[in-house]
Parts: C-alpha cells; sequence; structure tokens
C-alpha cells in the first residue's frame, strides 16, 4: 500500500482555503441582514421637527402647527434701502501724508481702521493730524478715501 500524497502542509493549506470560504460566506450573510435594500419606505423616511433639525420620527399630528404668513418668507436677499449722504461721510484725523508722492493714510475716528488717500481724492491741501471728513470706495488694493476735505 502507497504512502498518501497528502503532506503536512497541504493539509494547511486546504484548512486555510476552507477557513477562508468560511468567513467569506459569513460576511456575506452579515450584509445581506445590514443592507438597507428591501426595506420598506417606513424605515427609509425622515422628518423635519418644527427647529428644522432631521428626525426619524413622523410629527406628532395633535400638535398645534405655526401659522406663517406668505408675506414674511424672504427668498434671496433682500434689497438695502438707499443710504443717507449723510450716513456716508465719515470723520478721521490724517496719520501720514507724503506731498512729494501724493499719497498717505487717514485714520477713521469710529473704527479707528487706517484708510489710503490719495491728492486725487483731496478737496484741499492736507498735512499731518489735520482733522478731516472724507466718504469711503472700495479700490483695486481696499479702501480709499475721496472727497477728503478739512474740518474748520
Amino acid at each position: 500500500m502507497g504512502r498518501s500524497q497528502e503532506t503536512f502542509s497541504k493539509k494547511e493549506k486546504e484548512k486555510k482555503k476552507l477557513k477562508k470560504r468560511q468567513d467569506k460566506e459569513q460576511k456575506k450573510e452579515e450584509r445581506l441582514a445590514n443592507s438597507s435594500k428591501g426595506k420598506g419606505i417606513d424605515e427609509m423616511l425622515a422628518y423635519v421637527d418644527e427647529e428644522g433639525n432631521i428626525t426619524d420620527t413622523p410629527p406628532d399630528p395633535t400638535r398645534k402647527k405655526k401659522e406663517v404668513k406668505q408675506e414674511d418668507i424672504q427668498i434671496g436677499v433682500p434689497k438695502h434701502e438707499d443710504l443717507d449722504p449723510a450716513d456716508l461721510l465719515r470723520k478721521g484725523t490724517i496719520t501720514f501724508f507724503n506731498t512729494s508722492k501724493g499719497y498717505g493714510f487717514i485714520k477713521d475716528h469710529d473704527s479707528q481702521e487706517s484708510i489710503f488717500v490719495h491728492q486725487n481724492g483731496l478737496e484741499d491741501s492736507v498735512k499731518e493730524n489735520d482733522k478731516v471728513t472724507f466718504e469711503v470706495e472700495k479700490g483695486q488694493k481696499g479702501l480709499n478715501a475721496v472727497n477728503v476735505k478739512l474740518i474748520k
């Protein structure tokens, strides 16, 4: 009688293959059991409560609903009213002005920010520490002061 052709390592490899196959089958069964496919529509629904939060419980029909007027609903950005020209006028102090190069900076009294001013935006000639009124417009690199006038 001849010896068996199966060695120890062959037996071990077969055991590993069988174990791997069983693990794969078990994972497949778990995936099928936990799958969301085939569930009823009630299990897939989500609801929004009064505060706008998403929940899985349906709203209570006995609860009194809040009345919302159609006029109160705003879609988009509301239009801003035109600003009064007096509100656009700011006050500040010239902190630096180079007359040879024609530019300087104004420190706004309200916001304490430094605003660039060019000699083209000046109505009167100014020097450092002068109190001025001015308007602000958006420039290429930030805010620019225009219509700069001395406060007398």
